[in-house]
Order: C-alpha cells, then structure tokens, then sequence
C-alpha cells in the first residue's frame, strides 16, 4: 500500500498545505515536522510561482516570499530527502505546483528526482484533465500519483476524472481561487457520492475550510479534509515562530474529525 493510500486508512484524513520555502526552507521543514506530529496525515508543499492563478491573496503573498528567500524546486527536492530521512515522519509528502515549473524542469527529469527523493504526489491546478497525457504516463512510471482535481462544475467530467484518478481525489468546495470562506454553500454530498460511484480512490475536500466546525461537517461526506490558506495565514502572522501556532491549530482540526 502506497503512503497516500495508508493516509486514508484510518479514519479521516486531515491534509495540510504550507509553501516551500516561507520565510526560508529550514523553517518550512520545521513547519512540515510540526504539522506531522500533531496528526496531518498527508502533507502538500507548495513549489512558489510567480503567477499562481488558483491562488487567493494569502498564497500569493507567501509565494512572493518564498521567491524572494531564493526558493527553488531543485531547494525544495532536497527538503523532501532530508524530511524522507526523518525516522518519524510517515505523512506523504505531495508538491503542489504549477505546470509552468514542472515542463521547465523537463518531465522525466522532475518526476525521476521525485521518485529519488520520496516525494508521493503531485497535484497541479492549472493542468486540465484532458492535457495530462504527455505528464501523468511519466510520473506513474516513476511510481508518483498525479492527483486531479474535481470542481463543482465538473459534473460531465466527473466520471472520467474518478475512473483515471490515482492517490486521491481533489473535491474543490467552491468556485474561484483559494482562500478562507464563512460559508461553503456546495452540495458536497452528492458530488462526492458521484465520484465514489466511479472510483475507490479517496476523495478529499479543499478551499476554504478554516473552522473545526466546517471540518467536521464536510468530513460527513468524504475521506479527507484539505487546509491551507488558513495555516500559510498563520505562517504570515508569526513568521519563524509560526510552529507551534500551526501544531495546536492542527490538532484542533484532526480532533473534529475523528468519528
């Protein structure tokens, strides 16, 4: 059994999302440490990019920061080894990135160094699902799950996004960029009951969630609940210091959904 799969196997999985390389590398393994000790059952770091689309201002800002730190994706390859030295850590470990940085790198050159390193997966917003042809044939080759994103709008493709889907299934909540949301008006249910219809694979829900309550009711009606503006907010607020902030508001999270 791969890590992701192991990462839904025992109850709901809380994922957590944190930017490589904010404010420096050395903080983000601390951050991505801490995360993982205080019960993130898979972990997305996100590469920084100039020009994140998907991304509501909380993102963006801390992607410019990151960029400005000198972040790269060959920095943030060897995070992932260094981290995949840790004994304790067995949380996946999935990059979120752009495509612009992966063609750059060149496709077999990016996913044989994620296979060297241990990274699990990789998850890219702004590659349709009918484009993944040249990439996803690469990264399972090199044992790396590319792992789609199903929006509300989704609902002819749905079916053919679940079938091909590998690690887990990206259930957006809500239209438009990321960011945190007082209200998530979504039938998330019968969305989620349509994928599951079509797939085994875990199904996690992302943008938005900030709340336990919110954490909670979603996880009703899926595998996973996704986070991430709400913790690179704390990251922005504290900085360096932003550990042990993000491990207790982590802990908060996994509690309310533990069935």
């Amino acid at each position: 059994m791969s890590r992701i799969a192991e990462a839904f196997d025992h109850g709901k999985a809380f994922v957590g999302f944190v930017t490589g390389g904010d404010p420096s590398l050395e903080k983000t393994r601390e951050f991505v440490l801490a995360m993982a000790e205080a019960g993130c059952d898979l972990i997305e770091i996100g590469v920084p990019f100039s020009d994140p689309i998907a991304e509501g201002p909380v993102i963006q800002e801390a992607n410019l920061r990151a960029l400005a730190a000198g972040t790269t994706v060959d920095a943030l390859f060897g995070l992932v080894a260094d981290l995949r030295g840790v004994d304790s850590l067995e949380a996946p470990l999935v990059f979120l990135t752009y495509l612009n940085p992966v063609y750059h790198y060149g496709y077999e050159a990016f996913f044989t160094r994620a296979a060297q390193v241990g990274l699990d997966g990789i998850i890219i917003p702004d590659l349709p699902f009918e484009e993944q042809g040249e990439l996803k044939p690469v990264a399972r080759a090199h044992g790396v799950d590319v792992i789609s994103l199903i929006a509300p709008t989704s609902d002819e493709r749905a079916r053919a996004i679940a079938e091909d889907a590998d690690g887990f299934v990206y259930l957006v909540s809500s239209m438009g960029v990321t960011g945190v949301r007082a209200e998530i008006k979504t039938d998330l249910a019968a969305i989620a009951a349509r994928i599951k219809a079509a797939t085994t694979v875990p199904v996690a829900v992302g943008f938005g969630i900030h709340s336990p309550e919110q954490a909670a009711e979603i996880a009703k009606t899926c595998d996973g609940v996704i986070v991430g503006s709400a913790i690179v907010k704390i990251v922005a607020e504290h900085s360096a210091a932003a550990a042990p902030h993000i491990a207790a508001y982590v802990r908060e999270m996994k509690d309310a959904i533990r069935f």
